[in-house]
């Protein structure tokens, strides 16, 4: 009979008869289904983006939305007057300007690493990033002038759809409720608060002509779509909760539904009825929730022990042995799990061998499925009237017992590789150790010494070296023991036992003699035999690799990320940051009454003519075209030797002193055309100027190498003008008043 049957047939109450299986299609005990919120969210981002595909790929398609935001538009500029204006303006400047980002941003950034929540940073970081390169990018491809017909009363930049703005600031403020505030009622008022000022900022730009309807709803949709998906999906409170009580963040919560799917699951899936269950032993657990169980035995109860893990468990499983090869290397063959189904089958198979092999170690009842693939529930025994062993008089027959499992451990050729005081539980003379999720099969000799030492180290907290020394060389030889101790350091330790060891002098501890941890070894060491100390920074070829690798990639992801991070954080060149978010990728060409060009035409509502493009001479090729409120400025690049690239800007007025007549490519009325040469020697450096009424265009260039001096000639030949009246004329023919 195998040892799960002895061990459900061995209780009454405990039987197979009560356990179910789950049909096809039933839901698990837990399901983890998208809620509302979410899945609305999502509907509307896909429409969006599925409006996006349709206004890039079919020219004229977002005639309908220009129809319909216009007369929005036009309805809300009825209401105008002095006072409102001053109070669109106050509420736009103060909510949504660059200095107030700023100081939320960086005010969360410090908070967080204050709180030391790494994750939500990370995941904060990282919604803000998505956030503004999705908004800003497909704002530079769609290229959307702002509201036509109507005067804009305020600042702006770049193009309007998405208002790149708004995502900015709704990223911000539910980034601040998500990875701050307690979920809850304080959770509810800020979710109120924040849309109050997300609602109050869009009114206000619809109000000041910034931007149209649509343009500030989109934005506001991808980023509360990127943002909740990403905080409830990445850090879901349940796993990683805002609090500010202490404790570790590992722990999950036992309550509410989660509590709700243990009990049906246990039920279901054990033949376990559970009539309470509480979290027990905390403080020492930091890799899962530890419960214990009280269950119906037949007429009477019992308690059985029970931990739950998850998938942050599961990560920080991986993080911690990729750690620990990159500071001492693969000592053992061991491979991170994959799902957490495998960690917890694991443990359930270590607990099985350690108890066949007549270890004292709890009897295990098998595991549970709470929700497939993301969270189960191992279950055994529970040593009922045990005490830590720190809470324990250590008798020289324990120090004989605890010998003893070691040597039991080395014979069944297992490893605890977690032997610290929370782990070892005293009832009478016997010990009994827990939580073997980190144990391992055919460990190596430096593994299996190192587990010696720490038993050694744990009971020496209770007594003294030269007790535990004496009682163990009943079970390990002089050499076996020397070895143990050249081969422990201070990381080969548990943190519990560090943190312990740590301590100097005094008999404060439980009113107990105790050492300090250098003092402690340097006893051990002192009884044993001499031994040469046994280094445990072991180099290999898959240590150099994924060092290298590491290395590599965190230099890489700085980089990308700090280079992204000026723009979203705002700090940095400032001028840098607003032309990355004011770029507009469609070249404004002559020709055609295009919505680059009709942007571009309002940067400078004064100018009779607006600069566009023609065909770009050989070697030349567009870049980009930044925009504000105050001008235009074009970058064009150059392939070949001798140039890098030009810029020429579309602006109210221009400097054209001591500049001189050259012959106009343009046969323009009232379109003049001159120059200004700063170096005809080795490099070819000044400016060009188309100037006409209510504005003008300079090229500033500087080029070196042969054939310089035609560069400027062939690269101003490329732009052209179109009149204030055409654009006017181009945009009456949308019929936009329909």
């Amino acid at each position: 009979m195998s040892t799960l049957e002895n061990v459900t047939t061995r209780r009454e109450g405990v039987s197979p008869e009560r356990k179910r299986r789950r049909p096809s299609g039933e839901p698990p005990p837990l399901p983890r289904p998208l809620r509302m919120t979410g899945k609305i969210m999502l509907a509307l981002a896909a429409i969006v983006i599925l409006v996006w595909l349709v206004m890039v790929l079919v020219e004229g398609t977002g005639a309908w939305m220009a129809r319909a935001d216009l007369a929005v538009s036009r309805f809300v500029a009825r209401f105008r007057s002095d006072t409102l204006t001053a109070v669109a303006r106050t509420i736009d400047d103060l909510l949504v300007s660059d200095l107030t980002l700023r100081l939320l941003r960086w005010a969360t950034i410090l908070a967080l690493l204050a709180f030391k929540r790494l994750r939500h940073l990370l995941v904060y970081l990282a919604s803000i990033l998505v956030v503004g390169f999705i908004t800003t990018g497909v704002a530079a491809l769609i290229a959307r002038p702002r509201p036509l017909g109507i005067e804009i009363l305020d600042h702006w930049q770049g193009a309007a759809h998405p208002s790149t703005q708004m995502a900015a600031l709704a990223a911000t403020l539910l980034g601040i409720l998500y990875t701050l505030v307690v979920p809850g009622r304080y959770r509810d008022y800020g979710k109120v608060v924040a849309g109050t000022v997300i609602v109050a900022a869009g009114l206000a730009r619809i109000y000041l002509g910034v931007e149209h309807p649509s343009d500030t709803i989109t934005g506001l949709i991808l980023a509360v779509t990127i943002s909740i998906v990403a905080f409830r999906r990445m850090t879901p409170n349940d796993v990683f909760p805002v609090a500010y009580g202490g404790g570790r963040t590992a722990h999950l919560d036992i309550g509410g539904e989660r509590g709700d799917a243990i009990k049906r699951a246990l039920e279901e899936q054990l033949g376990l009825t559970v009539l309470s269950m509480k979290p027990f032993g905390l403080e020492g657990s930091g890799g899962s929730t530890p419960i214990r169980l009280k269950v119906a035995d037949g007429e009477g109860t019992s308690y059985l022990f029970a931990k739950l893990y998850a998938q942050s468990h599961l990560r920080a499983d991986r993080w911690y042995k990729v750690g620990r090869t990159l500071l001492y290397g693969r000592l053992e063959d061991e491979s991170s799990f994959n799902t957490v189904r495998r960690l917890v089958q694991y443990e359930d198979y270590l607990l099985r061998v350690m108890v066949d092999a007549g270890i004292n170690a709890p009897r295990p009842y098998g595991f549970v499925e709470i929700t497939p693939e993301r969270e189960y529930l191992i279950v055994t025994d529970f040593v009922e009237g045990a005490k830590e062993i720190l809470d324990a008089e250590v008798t020289d027959e324990i120090i004989d017992n605890a010998m003893h499992i070691v040597r039991q451990f080395w014979d069944a050729g297992v490893a605890h590789r977690d032997i610290k005081p929370s782990n070892l539980l005293v009832k009478g003379d016997e010990v009994h150790v827990i939580d073997v999720a980190f144990g391992e099969v055919r460990p190596s000799p430096w593994r299996q010494a190192v587990d010696l030492a720490n038993m050694m180290l744990v009971l020496a907290l209770r007594s003294d070296p030269e007790r535990v020394y004496r009682i163990a060389l009943r079970y390990f030889t002089p050499e076996e023991i020397a070895e143990a101790f050249a081969a422990t350091h201070g990381m080969t330790m548990p943190s519990q036992s560090r943190s312990m060891l740590r301590q100097q002098g005094g008999r404060s501890f439980l009113g107990i003699g105790r050492s300090s941890r250098s003092e402690v070894l340097a006893k051990f060491r002192e009884l044993a035999p001499p031994h040469a100390r046994i280094s445990i920074q072991r180099w290999s070829a898959r240590r150099v690799g994924l060092t290298f690798a590491c290395l590599l990639g965190v230099i890489l992801l700085l980089s990308i990320t700090l280079g992204n991070l000026r723009g979203a954080l705002l700090v940095g060149d400032p001028a840098a940051s607003q032309a990355a978010l004011s770029a507009i990728a469609r070249a404004p060409e002559c020709g055609v009454i295009s919505d680059p060009l009709i942007l571009v035409s309002q940067t400078v509502p004064s100018a009779s003519r607006v600069p566009c493009l023609e065909a770009l001479p050989l070697g030349w090729g567009f870049q980009a075209v930044n925009v504000d409120d105050t001008s235009s400025r074009f970058f064009l690049n150059y392939d070949r030797l001798g140039a890098d690239h030009v810029t020429a800007t579309f602006k109210g007025s221009c400097d054209v002193s001591q500049a001189t007549p050259v012959p106009s490519t343009l046969s323009i009325e009232g379109v003049v055309q001159v120059e200004r040469i700063r170096s005809y020697a080795n490099r070819y450096v000044g400016s060009r100027f188309y100037v006409f009424e209510g504005g003008c265009l300079e090229m500033e260039f500087d080029f070196t190498g042969r054939g310089r001096t035609g560069l400027a000639a062939d690269v101003w030949s490329s732009f052209g003008l179109v009149s204030r009246s055409e654009i006017n004329e181009g945009i009456e023919s949308l019929d936009l008043t329909s």
